[in-house]
């Protein structure tokens, strides 16, 4: 069995750090300078760590927290489109339907017309539409 070595663990923390938050405050606007001072390291450092570490860019893991959340306000409620978009941290409608259908295969109205059309648990729904990396 291989041990992780003291940097290599300092690293992976640092990155979680970052990570979580992004998770507490995805609707807040980050970008990669500020998440670089949670994680103590350059903005350069921390775009090619996070990147190597999650296989995903920071960017890119951002907007995919925003619609997973989007996901869940367009299943569970009947609030507009446009109000789950302010409120999942995108600047634009049309920023957050072209990044929703990039990510989730449809746009977000389809994907709510489907989702209430399917009549699933939460639990499973959660599950089967999980957007991917």
């Amino acid at each position: 069995m291989g041990r992780v070595s003291r940097t290599v663990e300092d690293t992976n923390r640092r990155m979680l750090r970052a990570r979580d938050a992004m998770d507490r405050a995805y609707a807040q606007p980050l970008d990669v300078p500020a998440l670089a001072r949670i994680a103590h390291v350059s903005p350069a450092h921390f775009a090619r760590t996070f990147r190597a570490t999650f296989g995903e860019t920071p960017h890119r893991y951002l907007q995919r927290r925003r619609v997973e959340r989007a996901m869940f306000l367009l299943r569970e409620t009947g609030r507009s489109v446009t109000d789950i978009c302010y409120e999942v941290g995108f600047g634009s409608t049309g920023t957050f339907s072209r990044t929703f259908r990039d990510i989730v295969g449809r746009s977000p109205r389809t994907y709510r017309r489907e989702a209430a059309a399917m009549h699933v648990p939460t639990c499973f729904t959660k599950a089967w539409t999980r957007p991917s990396a």
